[in-house]
């Protein structure tokens, strides 16, 4: 695999799914260079609130295993040192990983503008290929069978493992990490969790709710009131940051 930047395949376990409530509990990333030399980086993070027992039976971190481990404010500009300048990838990170890191990183006053690099779903090629899940895949892809799956550090060797399976596997994918982060991106969205969405023109629109498919700047024009409403509600931080510049911009 030819790489013009590095590459950071990551992985992460959380509290739950709620990119807005739930917190990192684990995370980690391989850093593949352009030499191909890689460097693994994994961090236990406290989330400061409990890890339900349910989630810890998918995982197996519990609350006792995390208690003396720092905060992800604590580990933010580590973690930037990492992964600053580097192409990302990951299972199911355009849905998942990319906006539940973007609203960790706000939380933690951290900037990391995840627009200006590409973002490889390795989950979206293997979905447009072959419909399985990560284990399916690395079996599919490797011929072996997944060991510690939900484990961030197992998770991200297994997405990496495929990521280039892939690449050897079909030889109408696209060259480049650019040209994989554009065939493996559903949905182009202008927040990371996909609720502000760009149509055919290229001007961000509302993906949900009684405007979706209209125009943002015409909802904010027809009803100001929304604007307010999305702010005080129960989104990511990001979404509302982008619903903000929108708003700014057409003033």
């Amino acid at each position: 695999m030819d790489l013009q930047r590095p590459l950071c395949v990551f992985d992460l376990e959380t509290t739950g799914l709620s990119i807005t409530n739930d917190r990192i509990v684990e995370m980690c990333v391989i850093r593949r260079g352009t030499d191909g030399v890689e460097s693994t980086h994994v961090w236990r993070v406290n989330p400061g609130i409990p890890i339900p027992d349910e989630v810890s039976a998918i995982h197996g971190i519990t609350d006792a295993d995390v208690l003396d481990c720092p905060s992800f404010k604590a580990i933010a500009h580590e973690v930037k040192a990492v992964i600053a300048g580097c192409d990302m990838a990951g299972y199911n990170c355009h849905k998942f990983d990319i906006p539940f890191l973007a609203e960790e990183c706000l939380r933690a006053d951290l900037t990391i503008d995840f627009h200006k690099v590409h973002v490889v779903d390795v989950q979206n090629i293997f979905h447009k290929k072959e419909q399985r899940t990560l284990s399916a895949a690395v079996k599919f892809y490797t011929g072996k069978a997944m060991e510690n799956a939900h484990n961030a550090e197992a998770d991200v060797r297994a997405t990496l493992d495929v990521l280039l399976a892939q690449i050897n596997h079909y030889d109408d994918l696209p060259e480049g990490i650019e040209g994989l982060a554009t065939f493996s991106t559903r949905h182009k969205a202008a927040d990371f969790a996909g609720f502000i969405t760009f149509d055919e023109s290229g001007v961000e629109q509302f993906s949900f709710g009684k405007y979706r498919g209209q125009r943002v700047v015409d909802v904010l024009a027809s009803n100001p009131g929304y604007f307010s409403w999305m702010l005080n509600a129960d989104f990511p931080i990001y979404t509302k940051n982008i619903l903000t510049a929108i708003r700014l911009k057409n003033r």
